[in-house]
Order: C-alpha cells, then structure tokens, then sequence
C-alpha cells in the first residue's frame, strides 16, 4: 500500500483541501534548498503562460488574474521564478519578465503598506532586533531569466546586451541566475563558444549571482561546467523537461550532482496531461497544439494515469500535486506554471510533505512503462 510521510509540523495533519489556504498566507511550507553558490525555495514558478497566445490563450486582460496567483505564490515563501527573453508571442515578445518586475514592484508596495503600523509593534523593534529585514532577505523574489540563442546572437557581448535589455524590462539592476536558454550544439556548433563566453561576461560585468543553462544533457553540462570553472563562473542551475512522462531523467540528476548545480524540471505535468484534467473526449481546443500531442500521448499513458489517480487518493491530494511531488522527491526543483488563483493553491499544495519510497517506486514503474514518451525538446542535447 501506498503511505504517505509526513515531515512536518503537526499542521500537515490537517485536511488538504483547508492547508494551502491557511499555509499560503504565513509562508510556512516553501522550504529552502542549495543551487550552486545560492540559495532558491524549493519549488518555483515558471512564466511561460505569461505573454503566450499560442498554447496557453494569453490575454492582457488576464493580468490581474495572473497577479493573484503570483501574490499567493510570493506569500507562500516561493521565491524562484524561471522565464526569458523570448517568453510572449510577437509584440508581446518579453512580456512575461515585464510582469515579473511589475507584479513584484506592486507587491512589495502591498507587503509595506499593510505592515507599516504592525511594524511599529513587532518584537523586532522592542528589543532592537532586524528580524523582519532578515525575513526580507531570505525572501526576495529571484528571477532566473534564459537568453535565446538567436541566429544573430554570434559574439559574446550579444549575450551581455541581452542581459541588460531583460534587467530594463524588469526594472532590477541584477539577475539572480542567467540561463542560456538552449544549446545550439547540434545545429550551429560555432555560435555556441561565443554564447559560453558572454554568459561569462554577463556574470563578471556584474549582471548576475550566477549562471545556468536550459535543454543541456549530461555530456553538454559536463562541457559548459568545466568552461565555467576555468572562467572562475558560478552555476547554480540546469534545467530540462522531467516529468513522469519524460525519459533520460536519472542521467541528468546524476551530471548536475557531479557539476554542483540544482536540476531545475519544466513542464513538471507535461504541458497539463498529468493533471488529469483531459482524456480523449476531453482535449485542448481545436488549433492548440497540445490537441494532437495529448491525442497522441493519452492512449498510452492511461497505466501512468491511472496509478497517479490512486497514489493521489491514497495520499488524500490531486494527481497534479502527487506529479510535482514526486519531482522534488527526487531532488529537483519544480517550475510548474500559474495563471490564476486556483491553480496557484493547487500548485502549492504539492509541498510541505513527501510521497514515501513504495509510492515514489509505485510511480517509477508506472512511468518505466509508458508506452509512448512525451517528446523531447528540438534543442534539447545528449
């Protein structure tokens, strides 16, 4: 049977369906781990959704919207956000590290202003203490932006320009992490020295805590990380597709262990397939181009699917929140997306407990068997 341990406080023993909501407001359950140099929350969000007409039917309209999932998020303690320069479709190119600068300029100025007169109260104040600055700290958002490799970016100093055009739109002066958002190894070998080399340069004019890479496997990382060591460059994370429904995934962990970075998984429910929302009479609306793939994937994920809905029973929690669950359990951080409130408390519901060794196991053989995986990345690299 499959267990579920509880490695909290006493609160975890609460209904489910109550804790995101009490736990979200206090910033109790986001825990903190290692990245390279630095230090992220334990779950993320990713930005891909924000800006994005194509598969996600992005709006401006939906900007308030997105901004109560992110203020719930923030609140929570999540401080690791993952977008990129290219992140919006057409003129709403850059759009989602726009509102990433807005959204967390608006909530600073909340958090202030409803904490100005309790602030006069606090503990900290009576004994001369800095507690609410330190709580600052520890919780500032931090923004992990990728830079595309785009055909014209072929000299070091494009990567350096790319950078400071993102900061411009996020209004902030340093990046947390700066990614170089894929490789262009299998396609145009030569431009990828010179993508190296400016994400080096963006680290040494400054511009960043450290750096990453996005869609790079095991021997790719194992290339970048020794440039970097002798360019004396920090990396902090790698980031690839990793979910119950991709393939390859222990190779990956087992490379960033070896370099020292933290294993960032996008697409931690597979684009929604794993929240098991959808099946054939249900799929995405005609012209998306998740239509077809769940067309194609459904059939022979059903098993996976299946097995997710009863370990998330048995765990008295939703099979997405069991997917995101497990990709902590095995040590990465998970980006899944938020556009709304109600996504946002379904996100964080993931967190604060962990899936035990028979139901992580129970899943891997579920996954092991699926009989068509989900596809790769185009640029993603051995």
């Amino acid at each position: 049977m499959v267990r579920l341990v509880i490695l909290t406080s006493l609160f975890f023993l609460a209904p489910s369906s109550s804790l995101v909501t009490n736990l979200s407001s206090i910033g109790a359950k986001i825990g903190r781990v290692s990245a390279g140099p630095i230090e992220i929350s334990n779950l993320g969000c990713g930005t891909w959704s924000w800006g994005n007409k194509l598969l996600w039917d992005y709006d401006p309209s939906q900007d308030e919207e997105i901004y109560s999932a992110y203020r719930a998020i923030r609140d929570a303690g999540v401080t690791i956000f993952d977008t990129a320069d290219s992140y919006g479709t057409l003129e709403l190119n850059g759009r989602a590290e726009t509102l990433l600068g807005k959204f967390e300029r608006r909530y600073l100025d909340e958090k202030n202003n409803n904490s100005s007169i309790n602030n006069i109260f606090s503990v900290g104040n009576f004994f001369g203490g800095d507690i609410s600055e330190r709580s600052s700290e520890k919780n500032r958002q931090q923004v992990a932006t990728k830079f595309a490799p785009y055909p014209w970016r072929v000299t070091r100093g494009s990567l350096v320009q790319a950078a400071k055009e993102s900061l411009k739109r996020l209004d902030q002066d340093k990046l947390c992490v700066a990614q170089l958002h894929w490789s262009t190894a299998n396609y145009q070998p030569f431009q990828e020295g010179a993508l190296w080399e400016g994400i080096a340069d963006v680290y040494d004019a400054g511009l960043c805590e450290a750096v990453g890479v996005s869609n790079y496997g095991p021997m790719q990382l194992q290339k970048f990380s020794k440039r970097m060591e002798e360019r004396e460059v920090p990396i902090a994370i790698a980031q690839v597709q990793y979910s119950l429904m991709t393939a390859r995934n222990n190779e990956i962990l087992e490379s960033c262990n070896d370099v020292g970075c933290r294993l960032i998984s996008y697409s931690p429910l597979c684009l929604g397939l794993l929240t098991g929302k959808y099946d054939m009479d249900n799929l995405p609306r005609p012209g998306n181009p998740r239509r077809q793939l769940f067309r194609e994937l459904l059939p022979g994920a059903k098993p996976l699917l299946g097995t997710l809905k009863a370990v998330a029973k048995e765990v008295n929690k939703t099979p997405s929140q069991v997917a995101i669950n497990w990709a902590i359990c095995k040590g990465t951080v998970p980006i899944p997306g938020a556009r709304n409130l109600k996504q946002a408390q379904e996100n964080l519901g993931s967190v604060g407990w962990f899936l035990s060794k028979g139901a992580i196991e129970e899943l891997d053989i579920a996954s092991t068997g699926i009989q068509k995986k989900m596809i790769e990345n185009i640029f993603q690299t051995r």
